[in-house]
């Protein structure tokens, strides 16, 4: 039996996300890439539908929109890649929620992309940086560390960049792992102070 899709956003019955709300979602700004990172590609911008989309997979395991999110992120990559993987949320935060929302996206990406997606990174307990501000976020550094070794471009998967404190300590570990470039792939990227509208 073939369930109908809603769209993760406004939850109109039909494609996931409907036209009307991917109309309405910005592009990413364009800001340098954080330390360590060689590249930084961004999908749109974390505000209006596109917070909603990206926020209601994270927080709702609203799973519609994976398919269209994975497919227009992977759009973005412009480069031969040897591996995908990503930022891995925190032990408790996939417990809690059953799932872990980057690495869902990463491996859909990985299909369009045709290469292998593989769990790179071990993450240790940790406060949320959920809410918190940017002096927070930067001196919140995850405890983050590789758990297999890696070889060429590797693409790192998130979910959102705001100070991009998370993507520099999870790029540095994957280059000790032995990944000679880092690139940074993410759904959202949190706009600069007074550019919300």
């Amino acid at each position: 039996m073939l369930l109908a899709t809603r769209c993760p956003v406004c939850d109109v019955a039909g494609p996931a996300p409907c036209a009307g709300c991917v109309a309405a979602m910005r592009r990413a700004p364009l800001l340098p890439p954080p330390p360590g990172v060689d590249r930084c590609l961004a999908l749109l911008a974390y505000a209006g539908a596109g917070r909603e989309l990206v926020a209601r997979l994270k927080y709702r395991n609203a799973r519609a929109g994976v398919r269209w999110l994975a497919g227009a992120m992977a759009a973005l990559v412009d480069e031969p890649v040897d591996l995908v993987t990503w930022v891995p949320t925190t032990p408790a935060r996939r417990r809690q929620r059953g799932f872990d929302q980057a690495e869902l996206v990463a491996r859909r990406i990985a299909a369009h992309l045709r290469v292998p997606c593989r769990s790179v990174l071990r993450r240790g307990p940790g406060p949320t940086q959920t809410g918190a501000g940017a002096a927070a976020r930067r001196a919140a550094t995850p405890s983050l560390g590789a758990r297999r070794a890696v070889a060429g471009t590797v693409v790192l998967v998130d979910d959102v960049v705001t100070t991009g404190a998370t993507l520099s300590a999870a790029a540095r570990c994957v280059r000790d792992a032995g990944a000679r470039r880092v690139v940074a792939l993410v759904a959202a990227r949190t706009p600069p102070p007074g550019d919300l509208h």
